[in-house]
């Protein structure tokens, strides 16, 4: 495959994707956000937990 082809399926799939996707409905949305929160949330808990035993230690 040459560049022009390859450019040519990828704007030929990006297409197809849009037709597909839809915008969140307001619940959708706010569902998601809750999600995000909290992985960002217990990320933070984990690293802070893990700087605060690595000051108790010493490190």
């Amino acid at each position: 495959m040459n560049i022009k082809e390859t450019t040519n399926d990828f704007i030929k799939q990006s297409k197809r994707v849009l037709k597909v996707a839809k915008k969140p409905d307001r619940e959708e949305f706010f569902d998601f956000s809750k999600v995000t929160a909290i992985g960002i949330a217990i990320i933070g808990v984990i690293g802070f937990v893990m700087v605060l035993i690595g000051q108790l230690l010493g490190l």
